[in-house]
């Protein structure tokens, strides 16, 4: 079988494997093939991010990656944030414009650990940055703080060679920590939360954060 190779495309353009019909259920048939290339698309970057912690650790003894988690977004959730957005309930909308769909979260124990691997991730072979967005130096109203990417990722299939948006996140164990109590607590609760208890996870975070940094200058 001879591969086609196809220059830098979006999922959109594969006319003979998407039809742009309204999203309906996870168990949907183009649903599933595509939440499939989004699954490879997770594959061949933790397998990079892997090799990375890997030598980290065996060549400069240094654990510069503490974990990783991957995630593809639910059906309804997607639906959800489509809705939110205002867009048409339809597989174009759907890739151009949600662009986590496919998430890798990379957990590492130092703040100074983001950015090399923030760079790491950049600096390999065919994959481009869309957006990034340094929540560090900018932290978010409600006290969140890492480090955002979204990136194109090259997928050879067997006929094309696609390129498929996969939103990175990079934090500390520290930031992570807070991020995971505060989405349960402050997104998913029975009741809302007052004005009082968002003010204290903010009060929160700046601590974790100025942890943080101490840590970092202390194993400097």
């Amino acid at each position: 079988m001879k591969i086609k190779m196809k220059e830098k495309t979006d999922l959109v353009d594969l006319k003979n494997f998407l039809d742009y019909s309204e999203i309906v259920t996870e168990d949907d048939d183009t649903f599933q093939k595509l939440m499939f290339v989004y699954k490879m698309a997770i594959k061949e970057l933790n397998t990079k991010i892997e090799i990375f912690k890997e030598e980290s650790k065996l060549f400069y003894d240094y654990d510069l990656i503490d974990h990783v988690n991957t995630r593809i977004k639910e059906p309804d959730s997607i639906i959800k944030k489509m809705k939110k957005k205002n867009l048409e309930l339809d597989y174009k909308e759907m890739i151009n414009n949600i662009n986590d769909i496919a998430g890798i979260r990379v957990i590492c124990p130092l703040q100074s650990d983001i950015y090399t691997i923030k760079n790491l991730i950049q600096n390999i072979p065919g994959i481009e940055t869309v957006k990034e967005k340094d929540y560090i130096v900018n932290p978010k109203e409600s006290g969140y703080t890492a480090y955002h990417l979204i990136v194109r990722v090259p997928v050879m299939l067997s006929q094309e060679l696609i390129y498929v948006k996969v939103e990175v996140q990079i934090r500390t164990m520290a930031m992570d920590f807070w991020s995971s109590l505060e989405h349960k607590m402050m997104y998913k609760p029975k009741e809302e939360p007052t004005k009082k208890q968002a003010k204290e996870w903010i009060n929160c975070a700046k601590t974790i954060n100025k942890l943080d940094t101490k840590m970092m200058l202390l194993n400097s």
